[in-house]
């Protein structure tokens, strides 16, 4: 691992920057290709980590790549405007990068693509944000001479994240929380576990052009999530679970407001089906890349209690 050159899209968020510690760790040289370098501060600190300006959506990406093992593209998005079969962010994060990333990796002679997209990628899904991430699956398939591993992980979980946090901090506000979708099923994955499944697949050629399911050791309904980001951030509320149509108004008036949303109608369409692996397809998953799962009751309460500004640096910096 420590002759390889591997360019990281997409690093500077939440699940790049503790993939990007363990490349480090590993001897991995990093490019990360950002629009804001100035927001990548604690992946410059890193040993063999390079930060460069780019503008993945617009810039040539040719010259990022040339001399590179491997490209990992993170580059993702939970919402967008509508459109059939999806809203243009989704079709730019989810379709045009990916097809975008993939002929300069081509053109670059660079052999490998490393993927992500979600559990529930279906060009037939009930949801504009799984439609685009089936058609980003097809892309980053597009180009012969790449080999592209493929990843679709439930929702991860772990320091900085925006899933269990959300609801933390929803608690610590509200006295209630109105929930939708509250039986809606997951299977959280933890952030660690998720890096280090992109790593032992860059170190093992028998997972090119193939495609793995990540889900972590046991399911839990939307309901029960809520309840333990509440219990462990110490702001347990009641839950009061939403009918499907007071839970879609919920969401629209969420769109209404200023800035993302916490949740919206096309986040409901997703949890129309249950985001958990299903046995029956005998998909490839952690366990073939001898990944041991870390259970969400041993890494949550961590980070979900209250903690010092300085568990805040250690967690943007995957530590």
């Amino acid at each position: 691992m420590r002759d390889l050159k591997v360019v990281v899209f997409g690093g500077n968020g939440f699940i790049g920057s503790h993939l990007i510690a363990q490349l480090a760790g590993e001897g991995v040289r990093v490019v990360v290709p950002t629009r804001r370098p100035e927001r990548a501060g604690h992946l410059s600190m890193l040993p063999a980590v390079q930060v460069v300006a780019a503008q993945i959506g617009k810039d040539d990406l040719v010259p990022l790549l040339q001399g590179a093992d491997a490209a990992i593209n993170l580059v993702g998005v939970l919402h967008s405007r509508r459109g059939t079969p999806y809203g243009p962010e989704f079709k730019h994060a989810h379709v045009d990068i990916v097809r975008r990333i993939t002929a300069a990796c081509a053109a670059a002679g660079v052999p490998r693509y490393l993927h992500m997209s979600a559990l529930g990628a279906d060009i037939d899904g009930p949801s504009m944000y799984q439609r685009s991430k089936a058609d980003g699956e097809v892309a980053a398939r597009a180009e012969p001479a790449v080999a592209a591993t493929i990843f679709r992980p439930s929702v991860v979980f772990g320091p900085g994240d925006n899933f269990l946090n959300m609801f933390a901090r929803m608690q610590r506000f509200l006295p209630v929380i109105p929930l939708a979708c509250a039986d809606a099923e997951f299977q959280p994955i933890f952030v660690g576990d998720v890096a280090r499944a992109f790593i032992n697949a860059l170190k093992d050629p028998k997972t090119r052009q193939q495609v793995f399911a990540l889900g972590g050791p046991a399911m839990y309904t939307l309901a029960e999530l809520v309840r333990l980001a509440g219990r462990y951030s110490h702001h347990p509320r009641p839950i009061i679970a939403l009918p499907a149509a007071l839970g879609r108004l919920q969401a629209t008036l969420f769109e209404l407001l200023p800035g993302e949303p916490l949740m919206s109608r096309d986040n409901l369409d997703s949890m129309q089906h249950d985001n958990v692996i299903d046995p029956a397809i005998q998909a490839l998953t952690a366990a073939t890349l001898g990944i041991k799962l870390t259970a969400l009751e041993a890494v949550a309460p961590g980070y979900l209690s209250p903690h010092d500004r300085f568990d805040d640096f250690r967690a943007r910096a995957g530590r």
